[in-house]
């Protein structure tokens, strides 16, 4: 199963579900798609939506995906990751409406710099990046939240 994660933004970003429904459709992608939409308004005869999930069936669908294919949201990234799933992040962007800004785009720099995600970028073509991903080898997912601890504390200490 592929699990694709749109976020909860009050923006759409269609641009990534008419993709993958593309490649659904065309017989690319051969095996369950399951999209939690939040609040992209979507229908579609070849996927499963799911606008808004509990935290308990999120935590389920990122654990039986094979794939995990999610906008570039921090929390939606290291979930993939921290469960040991090959990610592809995509960047909402504000060009097409998706966001209020770019950031997102530094996120995935920074993921793809570690070597931990495949990025789904404007003007590429998904079906590529899915062949990539099954040969791609993630680096397993450190987090660098203890570092972040130490550097405030060692702030705070020497105020």
């Amino acid at each position: 199963m592929i699990f694709v994660v749109l976020g909860t933004h009050e923006l759409p970003f269609l641009r990534l579900i008419k993709e993958v429904e593309r490649l659904k459709e065309a017989g690319i992608i051969d095996e369950e798609v399951i999209v939690q939409n939040g609040n992209t308004s979507y229908e579609s005869d070849e996927l499963t939506l799911k606008p808004f999930v509990t935290y308990e069936e999120m935590d389920h669908l990122f654990e039986e995906a094979r794939i995990i294919i999610t906008h570039a949201g921090t929390g939606s990234v290291t979930t993939g990751l921290k469960k040991g799933k090959k990610v592809i992040a995509s960047a909402r962007l504000k060009e097409f409406g998706e966001h209020n800004d770019d950031h997102q785009l530094e996120l995935i720099n920074v993921f793809l710099e570690q070597g931990y995600i495949l990025n789904w970028g404007k003007g590429e073509d998904l079906e590529e990046t899915l062949k990539e991903v099954e040969s791609f080898q993630p680096r397993p997912f450190q987090s660098g939240k203890k570092q972040m601890f130490q550097l405030i504390e060692d702030f705070i200490d020497q105020s």
